[in-house]
């Protein structure tokens, strides 16, 4: 993480859709994408695959399939 990000309304908004209960149907994939490159280390690898880095921890994932990101995926990604 960058020290003193902040989110912009953008960001903020899109956080909010991902942590909501229950899960929204209507999130992008470039919107998570964009929140997560504010916040962190992304780089982009083979095969559509993106490795996350913010501090100490690193994730790897895979982009979604089409525009949106389906309900499964969001809960994965949050651990919720």
């Amino acid at each position: 993480m960058v020290e003193g990000t902040k989110l912009n309304g953008h960001h903020r908004a899109r956080a909010e859709k991902i942590f909501q209960h229950p899960v929204s149907h209507s999130i992008q994939w470039q919107d998570i994408l964009s929140l997560l490159e504010s916040v962190a280390e992304v780089v982009e690898g083979h095969d559509r695959r993106y490795k996350v880095t913010l501090g100490a921890e690193t994730e790897t994932l895979d982009a979604a399939s089409g525009h949106d990101v389906d309900e499964q995926m969001v809960i994965a990604s949050v651990g919720c």
